[in-house]
This record gives C-alpha cells, structure tokens and sequence, in this order.
C-alpha cells in the first residue's frame, strides 16, 4: 500500500539524512492520517484515495513554486520543487502529450462523439481511466482542441 511506502521512506531518509525528504513525506503521512480518520473513512484509506491526496499535493507544489518564481524568490521555488520531486516518485508516470492525445482520441471515437457540445461526456470518462496519469487541465485542453 502507498501508506506503508511513504512509512518505509521516512525512515530511509532518516537514515540517509536526507531532509527534504523526510519531511516532505511526514507531511504526506500526516495528510493521509487525517484522512484515514475523517469521518466516514472507517480508519481506511485506499490506495486511489491516496494516489489522489499525493496528486493535490504535487499540483499545490508546482503552483506555490510558480507563484514564488513570479515573485523573485527563487529559493522559495527551488524549495518546493525540490518537494514535489519527492512526491512525484510515488505517482505513476504522466502521460506524454501525444500519449495523452492518442487515449483521449481512443475515447472520443468509443464514445461517437462529434461536437464540442459533448465535451462533458468525454471528459467524464477520461478523468476516470486517466486518473493519476494526466492533469485535468491537460486533458480538458487536449479535449477542446480534437473536438474543435
């Protein structure tokens, strides 16, 4: 389980001194702990929820850095990028844009959809078989332009 990966890779961080590491993924831990307890979680967190908590993770990660990138403090950035290098270990791999635009063309033509106005069936089920493997902001966009 992703739960018990992070455990493991606080403590070999710990034993590396590597401390980016370290505390990046006891905040992870600590998310997912708070999730685990939330109510109605039954003191259980899938791995797809986890999956899904490591995703928001990165993405706020990859914005801070932007924002602090625009604001001149590079090592505000640098920081947070080096964050999200640790949380993308743990996220399957992203699909490339043609990779993406060749799933998202398999979909639309199972789906028979012609026109843009259809877009939200396609998207229904692209964020489903691609989650953790494209960003949702891609994938819309990617939508847009095939059925434009």
């Amino acid at each position: 389980m992703l739960f018990d990966e992070i455990s493991e890779g606080i403590k070999e961080a710990m034993k590396a001194k590597d401390a980016v590491r370290r505390d990046t993924l006891r905040n992870v831990k600590k998310v997912f702990l708070e999730a685990k307890t939330a109510p109605g979680a039954n003191d259980e967190l899938s791995d797809a929820d986890a999956l899904k908590i490591l995703q928001k993770l990165a993405k706020q990660g990859r914005e801070s850095a932007e924002i602090f990138s625009q604001q001149g403090r590079a090592d505000l950035a640098d920081a947070e990028m080096a964050q999200v290098k640790v949380l993308e270990e743990y996220l399957p791999k992203q699909l490339s844009e043609a990779e993406l635009e060749a799933a998202l063309r398999d979909i639309i033509a199972q789906l028979g959809v012609t026109s843009a106005r259809e877009m939200g069936k396609v998207m229904g089920v692209a964020t489903k078989q691609l989650a953790g493997k494209a960003d949702g902001k891609a994938i819309s966009a990617t939508v847009k332009r095939l059925l434009a």
